[in-house]
């Protein structure tokens, strides 16, 4: 398999290559983004946009990267591993994943597992903090992750490949290719990941056991002008994982999980003066087989397909003022070894409008209603302003009302699932502070979040059984600095986060677990000529394991530190070496109570443009 992989990267190389003998005319033209909402309507909440040098030191995992450039807490069981994020003090249920404007958390468990998730062969990621459920749907509450694929016209040929080789035989070979002309445009991007993840703990004895795992991931953009007025796009999304899962002792009959999705969503966009138009459709599939026992053939699995059309109409009412009508029809079918074949149906209305009053001052309204026959749906809004006080100043506040919708599992699973749970909503109100100064920029926002109706899986009797039962109260304070300074020849950079976050259930007063009060990043970075270094430190604050806060099970504070130096060549540095040290100080730590992580390891990696 892997040498029919690198063969196909090796042709698809030659094939770009060649067709690039043509010089290519680079007119810079702007690039088409689908989730043209994340920018039209988030003016007056947190936005944070992660460069691509700073993907560039995270490679492969999307985990490694929230992790270590945002407030998002992740609860992660190793590399390649399941990984949960909690944002804002939630749980991972209700943070969404948007792939171009599309909501593509399961509908089978309702979140995402972020080591599922290369981020290399995206364009562009971005972090929007608080709630998000008018423009994104279910799930958005503490925050949404975005990931962008972006087209340009009449850039002619571009080609890049980076291969990663570290400790413990983890390897990484990425391709990107790109082509585009006046009137069509694509873009490629494949990546191949695996690992034998098979550490000596750190203290004490024994190996991380069972924890292999390999995945490949497909990623095409094509583009097509039809006329001045009208461009269709088809995007496209592949992944295929197979991984054992770790074992904590080495008794246990180990595990195997193997996954796939897709995802392709098809946009025709029409542009006539003050009107703008946007038909889409999407279809999504998601499939997984569990084996508990990788000795054996029998698995448990589900599937589910996901059809969504929506149309989009929006229009400028003034040089000032932006009108947005927007209805959606989702379908989902699902089936598996514990859910019957089962459909569900949602429709959905939404109405956004922004509104400049002035060159420093702002508002956005949005509402959104669905209409379905498997549970009753709120409506939910969004209101929020922003007011720019001084060239130095900038106030923004919003507030929200949000929900998460039952799973497939809660809803169906057999002997268990409960059709009559009800969504849960959150209503939430934010502050933000913003200061830009002389090469730098400061964040700092507080926030309250009162969610009710959480679901949360219970005992009742023999088996268990998901109940709207808890209300949870969450407030806290996040901040982000970004400062780069030059002197001569000589670049500095500095960015960092810290997250201060109280998350309790409001009838006992206990913090939820898996929450830190305290989480904060920071990245020092230089640069000088052809040569880069970086120093990178991740603090986690302890977390409680037990509902009663016990803090005899308690999982540690931990801090890390990882070390890393580039070097290019070439007349356009286009050739790239580099050298990352993880864990540099071979810290014990866990994130999951009895899951051990790595200690100190090692990565070389190539990049070469061309």
């Amino acid at each position: 398999m892997k040498h029919i992989f690198f063969t196909f990267i090796a042709i698809a190389c030659i094939a770009f290559t060649s067709f690039g003998q043509d010089k290519p005319i680079d007119l810079g033209e702007v690039l088409i983004v689908a989730d043209t909402k994340l920018k039209d309507f988030s003016n007056t909440q947190q936005t944070t946009t992660i460069t691509d040098s700073v993907i560039d030191k995270s490679r492969p995992s999307l985990t490694h990267l929230l992790n270590t450039n945002t407030t998002i807490y992740f609860k992660e069981n190793g590399l390649g591993m399941v990984s949960s994020p909690s944002f804002r003090g939630t749980t991972a249920q209700q943070t969404a994943v948007v792939w171009n404007g599309i909501n593509i958390n399961s509908q089978l468990n309702g979140q995402t597992d972020f080591n599922n998730i290369n981020p290399t062969v995206f364009d562009q990621l971005t972090v929007r903090s608080g709630g998000g459920s008018v423009l994104y749907g279910s799930g958005a509450i503490g925050g949404t992750i975005h990931l962008t694929n972006t087209l340009n016209y009449k850039r002619g040929f571009r080609n890049s490949i980076t291969i990663d080789y570290g400790s413990f035989d983890t390897y990484g070979i990425t391709y990107n290719g790109e082509a585009s002309f006046n009137k069509f445009s694509t873009k490629i991007a494949i990546n191949r990941s695996g690992s034998e993840n098979d550490f000596d703990y750190v203290q004490k004895e024994g190996k991380n056991l069972n924890g292999n795992y390999f995945n490949t991931s497909l990623n095409t953009t094509i583009g097509y002008k039809i006329n001045k007025a009208n461009t269709l796009t088809l995007y496209n999304y592949v992944f295929d994982g197979k991984r054992h899962f770790s074992l904590i002792f080495p008794s246990e009959i180990p595990t195997k999980y193997n996954d796939f999705n897709t995802r392709n969503l098809l946009e025709w966009k029409s542009e006539y003066n003050r009107f703008t138009s946007k038909l889409k459709l999407a279809y999504l599939t998601e499939s997984y087989k569990y084996f508990p026992n990788i000795e054996k053939s029998s698995f448990s699995t589900a599937n589910v397909e996901t059809l969504t059309a929506k149309y989009d109409a929006g229009f400028d009412i003034s040089e000032t003022m932006q009108i947005n009508g927007v209805v959606d029809v989702t379908q989902n079918k699902g089936e598996g070894t514990n859910i019957q074949q089962e459909t569900r149906n949602i429709t959905a209305f939404n109405l956004l409008l922004k509104h400049n009053l002035s060159n420093r001052f702002l508002y956005e309204i949005t509402a959104r209603k669905e209409i379905t026959n498997t549970y009753e749906s709120p409506l939910l809004y969004s209101v929020g302003a922003s007011f720019k006080a001084t060239d130095f100043y900038t106030l923004k506040i919003n507030t929200s009302k949000n929900f998460r919708i039952p799973t497939f599992n809660d809803l169906y699973w057999q002997g268990s699932g409960n059709p009559n749970l009800k969504p849960e909503t959150s209503y939430q109100a934010e502050i933000g502070n913003h200061f830009s100064f002389k090469n730098g920029k400061l964040g700092v926002t507080a926030y309250y979040n009162a969610l009710q109706d959480m679901i949360r899986w219970l005992p009742n009797g023999s088996a268990w059984m998901p109940v709207n039962t808890d209300k949870v109260k969450i407030y806290g304070l996040e901040s982000q600095l970004g400062y780069n300074h030059s002197i001569a020849k000589h670049n500095f950079s500095v960015n960092a986060t810290y997250a201060y976050t109280v998350s309790k259930n409001d009838k006992t007063d206990k913090q939820l677990t898996y929450v830190p009060y305290h989480k904060g990043t920071a990245t020092l970075g230089y640069a000088i000529n052809r040569l880069s270094a970086y120093y990178q430190f991740l603090y986690v604050g302890e977390v409680f394991t037990n509902s009663d806060n016990d803090p005899k099970y308690n999982v540690d504070t931990y801090n890390l530190s990882t070390v890393g130096l580039d070097y290019s060549f070439g007349k356009d540095k286009n050739y790239t070496v580099g050298f990352t040290i993880r864990n540099v100080l071979n810290t014990a730590y866990e994130s999951v109570a009895s899951r051990a992580m790595p200690g100190r390891n090692y990565n070389v990696h190539i990049n070469l443009n061309f």
